[in-house]
């Protein structure tokens, strides 16, 4: 058996923060977990299933007793928000009716798109979807991650690949990607291709540098263990 670890949940509370910052006492707590899967589920739907796609990568969620604050990583900032903030404020509504509660929405865009690991695997599950060649596509995107400044990327591709009848894992990588060791910045995204011959699984991993090295800042919020931060030396 494969020891396997979510990159992710191997940092989380470590290097990472959490995706859900609220707290609630145990009879509300599973309620307001099942929300918050709601809410993520309503977005990617809204946003990224239905052309033209926003490019949401992360979805953070805080909750005071006053407000719920939605904040969306996209790629594309100016589709979530529409013309004169129509699309937001769609949004804002229809999340309110879904919740009951007074919501915000904050965008922050992500600068690079090439460096975002959930942002590249959707690229692939589409490129896969249209009939491309995977082989070529996985070698055009790990080029691409690189020359967008990461020190390493590892794709794997898992299905029937090329429509064959058998079912195989393909895997390439350039650079390093250092799984193990905690305080190594290691962004993971896993998309699925719905093909005409079966699903495909896409999953990407790609190294951006130590914690230590990262700007903090790239998620605009107030709340305690809401960057990512490099662990001190003891």
């Amino acid at each position: 058996m494969g020891q396997k670890v979510h990159p992710f949940g191997f940092r989380v509370g470590i290097t990472e923060a959490h995706k859900s910052r609220w707290y609630a006492p145990k009879a509300l707590y599973g309620e307001l977990l099942v929300e918050d899967e709601r809410i993520r589920r309503y977005c990617d739907n809204r946003l990224n299933r239905r052309p033209p796609s926003a490019g949401v990568s992360d979805i953070h969620i805080e909750r005071t007793r006053e407000e719920l604050k939605i904040i969306i990583r996209t790629a594309r900032p100016g589709i979530v928000i529409g013309p004169k903030g129509s699309e937001i404020d769609a949004l804002t509504s229809d999340l309110r009716a879904l919740t009951g509660r007074n919501v915000s929405i904050n965008c922050v865009e992500i600068s690079n798109p090439d460096l975002d690991a959930q942002l590249v695997s959707d690229s692939i599950a589409e490129q896969l979807k249209k009939r491309a060649g995977f082989r070529r596509v996985m070698k055009m995107k790990c080029e691409a991650t690189i020359s967008a400044g990461a020190k390493g990327v590892k794709i794997q591709l898992s299905g029937r690949l090329g429509g064959h009848e058998m079912s195989r894992s393909e895997e390439t990588h350039l650079g390093a990607v250092p799984l193990q060791t905690l305080q190594a910045d290691v962004n993971y995204g896993f998309s699925e291709s719905f093909t005409t011959y079966g699903v495909i699984g896409v999953k990407v991993w790609i190294y951006r540098g130590m914690f230590a090295d990262v700007a903090e800042g790239e998620i605009e919020s107030k709340a305690a263990g809401a960057r990512p931060r490099a662990r001190g030396r003891r």
